[in-house]
């Protein structure tokens, strides 16, 4: 077997228990700046037990009149394109790019518009790995991506240096494979709403696959992302079977995925946390996406608005800088946050279940490797348990639990076994499991 030969497997367990775990040598630990979702999966714990809000906050809307959704919305199709255009690949030597806008939906089945930027390697996707059979092979890449501003998203900063793990993409390019790159997080930025990045994924790899020049309408199709990526590349293969049975996804490759997003913010502390930000941005994400439903407004401090309408329109550094070192009691009113955590909102409940790959009922059906440091901030043992159910409901797994690996550096050494994995499964080659 080509890429994961190394990798002996184990004995499937038959009462569906969590797959056995091998481990990977020779780590390098490199921390990377704002990889971790952690402190905004646990910070959502402020929504609870608020009362629907009304007065969600929403980004300034792009300038550029590309991203804007024309009045007839409606009457496209998920994945249908409404328009394209040729863009400067700089960073990718000899690709060819397109942005393509393309209509997908919400969480409550609402047309919207969104973004996605296609590259092909020089020469035509497929012209250096893998067989031609089924199609030149099309990898979606969902970034990690923990902003609120419209300017963060991936079509924008996959060019202006601000997407750390851009040059990364290079190495798939250099195997012929075309890389489709949404911007995961809809036209108002929903940081933490990973159940619309999973469909906006979909529905961009449909846009893809459709659009001729790029020559990609018989490709088979792999999805890769960590940590907030990891949740919109969870959420598409979950969400696959049912929402876009047609995508022939061949593997998934998920790491430092927060697979409940509820039991996260439980367990988390209520002391100040360098990443608060982080995580009170995905509140906001969660109120722009379920506006009327959830809400953080009628609880928060005149420090907590304040810091609310300082991060609407801004990208990671500036979301961590404003609120490092904060806490719950810095932001909210005295007392909300103890009400919120003993009276828990049954509305809030649903989303944060719609939004937890743990409790959405579907599982993926394409063969996946899920990777996850053992000392990561964000529960491992929550990740073995969804691979239990996983493997208990037939989907071929392999999890890899990296040895003294936390959030910022489990990437390092599971990205590139991520890119070899997909490798194989374009190839044909049986998916490994350690179920």
């Amino acid at each position: 077997m080509a890429a994961r030969q190394a990798v002996s497997s184990t004995g499937h367990d038959p009462a569906g228990r969590s797959p056995q775990i091998f481990s990977v040598h020779s780590l390098r630990r490199l921390a990377l700046r704002a990889l971790t979702v952690v402190a905004a999966s646990t910070l959502s714990a402020g929504l609870l037990g608020a009362p629907p809000a009304s007065a969600a906050i929403y980004p300034v809307p792009d300038p550029d009149p590309f991203y804007w959704a024309p009045p007839d919305l409606a009457g496209f199709q998920p994945g249908d394109i409404v328009r394209s255009r040729p863009i400067r690949a700089d960073g990718f030597p000899g690709a060819t790019g397109w942005q393509l806008l393309f209509r997908s939906s919400d969480s409550h089945d609402n047309p919207i518009a969104a973004v996605t930027t296609v590259l092909v390697p020089m020469g035509g996707a497929g012209s250096s790995d893998t067989g031609s059979a089924g199609g030149a092979p099309l990898l979606s890449y969902q970034p990690f991506v923990n902003s609120l501003g419209t300017q963060c998203a991936p079509s924008h900063s996959l060019f202006n240096g601000e997407m750390q793990e851009a040059v990364a993409l290079n190495i798939p390019l250099a195997r012929g494979w075309a890389v489709n790159i949404p911007d995961h997080l809809g036209p108002t930025s929903a940081y933490g709403a990973a159940r619309l990045g999973g469909r906006i994924t979909l529905d961009s790899i449909r846009a893809a696959r459709r659009f001729e020049p790029a020559h990609l309408g018989n490709s088979r199709v792999g999805l890769t992302g960590y940590s907030g990526g990891g949740m919109a590349t969870g959420f598409a293969a979950a969400l696959a079977p049912e929402y876009a049975p047609e995508l022939p996804i061949v593997g998934v490759a998920q790491g430092g995925v927060p697979v409940n997003i509820g039991k996260l913010a439980l367990e988390a502390g209520q002391t100040p946390h360098p990443l608060f930000g982080l995580g009170f941005a995905a509140a906001i994400g969660l109120e722009r996406e379920y506006p009327g439903e959830v809400g953080m407004g009628p609880q928060l401090n005149d420090a907590g608005n304040a810091l609310r309408n300082q991060i609407a329109n801004a990208c990671s550094a500036e979301i961590i800088a404003a609120g490092a070192n904060r806490s719950f009691y810095d932001v909210f009113k005295p007392g909300a946050t103890q009400a919120g955590l003993s009276q828990v909102d049954p509305t809030l409940i649903r989303v944060l279940h719609e939004n937890s790959l743990e409790t959405v009922p579907s599982v993926p059906r394409a063969p996946v490797y899920q990777w996850h440091g053992d000392a990561d901030q964000v529960n491992p043992n929550l990740v073995r348990e969804l691979g239990g159910r996983y493997c208990a409901a037939g989907t071929p797994l392999l999890l890899e639990m990296v040895p003294g690996a936390d959030h910022a550096t489990a990437v390092i050494p599971g990205l590139p076994h991520a890119f070899m994995y997909m490798s194989d499964r374009f190839a044909g080659l049986p998916a490994p499991s350690n179920c």
